[in-house]
C-alpha cells in the first residue's frame, strides 16, 4: 500500500477509516453499515484521490497543500495553522484531533513507519483510551525515541 497516497495531507489515516474502499469487508464496516445504513453505500478512495465523502465541498486543508506544492502539512512554514486547530465538537466521533500529532510523527519516523507501526495503535488510543491530567493517554507512549 502507497502510504504517501492513503494518509491525508493533515495527516488522517485515511487507510484505517471505516469508509475506505479497503475496509469495505471488515467486521467493523459491516457493523457500521448497520449501524448507520444511510452511509452504507460510500466507499472513499482516501482524501488524495478524492474529496471527502463527509465534506459537503472542497477540503481547504487539501486545497492549502496543493497550492503550495508540498505532501504534508507537516512540510509548511506555517505548521501547525488553524486549519489543524483541535475542537472538542465531534471529538469522540472523528479523528480530527489526531492530526498535528500524527503529522509530527510522520516527520520524525516518515509516512511508512509511522502507517505500519502506530497509526492504528494511536488511532485506538484516541477512541478508547483514557486520559490523565499530567500524564496523557494512561499506558506506555506510543513511541520512546
Amino acid at each position: 500500500m502507497n502510504y504517501t497516497i492513503t494518509t491525508a495531507p493533515c495527516g488522517i489515516d485515511c487507510f484505517n477509516c471505516l469508509l475506505f474502499v479497503d475496509m469495505q469487508q471488515s467486521n467493523e464496516r459491516k457493523a457500521f453499515n448497520e449501524r448507520h445504513p444511510q452511509m452504507s453505500g460510500l466507499n472513499c478512495q482516501g482524501c488524495r484521490q478524492q474529496n471527502c465523502p463527509m465534506l459537503s465541498g472542497p477540503c481547504k486543508t487539501r486545497q492549502c497543500v496543493e497550492d503550495r506544492e508540498i505532501e504534508f502539512c507537516h512540510e509548511c512554514a506555517d505548521f501547525p495553522c488553524a486549519l489543524l486547530a483541535p475542537v472538542a465538537d465531534q471529538a469522540g466521533k472523528f479523528p480530527h484531533n489526531m492530526k498535528v500529532y500524527n503529522l509530527c510523527r510522520i516527520k520524525s519516523v516518515g509516512v511508512d513507519q509511522w502507517a505500519r507501526e502506530e497509526a492504528t495503535t494511536i488511532r485506538t488510543r484516541y477512541f478508547t483510551g483514557t486520559f490523565q491530567i499530567g500524564v496523557g493517554q494512561e499506558g506506555e507512549a506510543t513511541t520512546k525515541e
